[in-house]
């Protein structure tokens, strides 16, 4: 049996911005925990003009969540605070660039 490697920062990273990238197109349309809700919130937040549709999604798959789980909302601040988001201009170039299919 295989023992499985803990997670590089980089690859939970990797792994986050392609399931925000896949809500943003309506591809998913679920946070998984709380964790990634949060940072759909913040990232609908942050999205640049020209991606309203792909910021709706991510604000509706983070509504959805909290409707079930309202205690695990968290501010902005605190979600940068978790280590979820390294920062905000981080967030936005990299997710504006894969939504724009940019490499």
């Amino acid at each position: 049996m295989a023992i499985m490697e803990p997670m590089t920062a980089r690859q939970q990273e990797e792994r986050l911005l392609a399931h925000c990238t896949a809500v943003a197109h309506g591809t998913q349309a679920q946070a998984r925990d709380q964790r990634e809700a949060n940072v759909f919130n913040v990232a609908a937040m942050i999205l640049g003009r020209g991606l309203d549709r792909q910021a709706r999604n991510l604000a509706q798959a983070s509504e959805r969540y909290f409707g079930a789980h309202p205690q695990e909302k968290l501010e902005p601040g605190e979600v940068i605070r978790q280590g979820w988001i390294v920062s905000l201009p981080r967030l936005r170039d990299m997710l504006t660039r894969r939504i724009e299919g940019q490499p």
